[in-house]
């Protein structure tokens, strides 16, 4: 009897500890979470400081002044998380999420392109609307979340690009280039498929027979979005990893392109022609087909410092949320979109 009642005691206390662990780990991580959101809501007062200068495209960073970069554009481009035609949408919050988000730094004079990768669930000011698409003002919410309080086509990637703007220091959005779900096979098996090598184990793990850690796998069909879309949203930070997976294949997508526009000079032609009907962008032809273009023409094979990933926390509650450290937020805008004034 005594020997149960010091194991009772035992698993009691051991039990108790861990409770007491459970819950000085989730006060550190609450308190970190709140001193990210006091950063950036700190950072967004300065920023309104600065708002005039913004207005005329300069930055103040260092005690120096830097102005846009007149040769580079920025552009946005997303992937949203529906299927089938991209039809307006009359219910506020019904357009779908921007899933990936992407901002092409293109270099009109060296006509060469770099990728930011912008987590979804990065936190910024966006616009908010209630269900009869009323504006209620701003709110601190998930970038992705943007794209929905719009009608699903243009007003879903103004509101987007408006979003993206405020968290890049007021950068000039030159343009944006949206798709859904259905584009991604198109893409893919225009060029005649993309090789990857899996090196995810989330994405092995929920699809064992397609993909196996350490093998290269030939991307076709439906088998391209499992691998580009899957995420576990019961685990912490699996949108970075997804997005971190979705470099790697934009990286062998880009590469494969490039020797496909080799072997054939319409590949570019092709491809532009045919997204065009799955596509909501205010871009003409020519100007995403020198994106495109600009992306091919890049160096032979483009190496990971032409895919920026953000730096930054992540805290998951009951959505993910990620707070990026915006110093190297603000260097990277200044290195790729500006120059020193004079």
């Amino acid at each position: 009897m005594k020997k149960q009642n010091m194991i009772r005691w035992i698993a009691g206390a051991a039990l108790g500890i861990a409770c007491v662990g459970f819950g000085i780990h989730a006060y550190y991580r609450y308190e970190e979470r709140e001193a990210a959101v006091q950063e950036m809501e700190a950072r967004g007062q300065q920023e309104n400081e600065d708002a005039e200068d913004q207005k005329n495209g300069i930055l103040t960073w260092n005690g120096k002044k830097y102005r846009r970069n007149t040769a580079m554009r920025a552009i946005l481009c997303m992937g949203i998380d529906t299927k089938g035609e991209m039809a307006s949408q009359v219910v506020s919050g019904k357009g779908g999420d921007a899933d990936a988000i992407f901002l092409i730094a293109e270099d009109a004079s060296r006509d060469q392109a770099q990728i930011v990768l912008i987590p979804r669930n990065t936190m910024t000011e966006i616009e908010v609307f209630d269900y009869f698409g009323e504006p209620l003002g701003t709110e601190t919410q998930q970038l992705t979340l943007a794209y929905a309080f719009g009608d699903g086509r243009e007003e879903s990637c103004e509101l987007t690009a408006e979003a993206l703007s405020k968290l890049l220091f007021g950068l000039k959005i030159d343009g944006y280039f949206a798709v859904n779900m259905d584009s991604i096979p198109y893409f893919n098996d225009a060029v005649g498929g993309v090789p990857v090598t899996v090196d995810d184990e989330m994405v092995a793990n929920q699809y064992p027979e397609d993909f196996k850690m350490g093998e290269t796998v030939n991307l076709t069909g439906d088998l391209t979005e499992k691998y580009v879309r899957f995420r576990d949203v019961d685990e912490e930070g699996s949108a970075s990893i997804r997005l971190h997976r979705q470099k790697g294949y934009l990286k062998a997508f880009i590469q494969k392109a490039k020797e496909s526009q080799a072997a054939d000079k319409t590949t570019i032609t092709r491809l532009v022609d045919g997204i065009q009907k799955l596509a909501i962008t205010n871009m003409a032809k020519d100007q995403y087909m020198d994106m495109g273009l600009a992306l091919l023409n890049s160096p032979d094979a483009m190496e990971d410092g032409d895919f920026i990933e953000l730096s930054g926390k992540i805290y998951q509650g009951k959505f993910e949320e990620f707070y990026p450290d915006m110093d190297e937020l603000k260097e990277i805008v200044i290195n790729l979109f500006y120059k020193e004034k004079a």
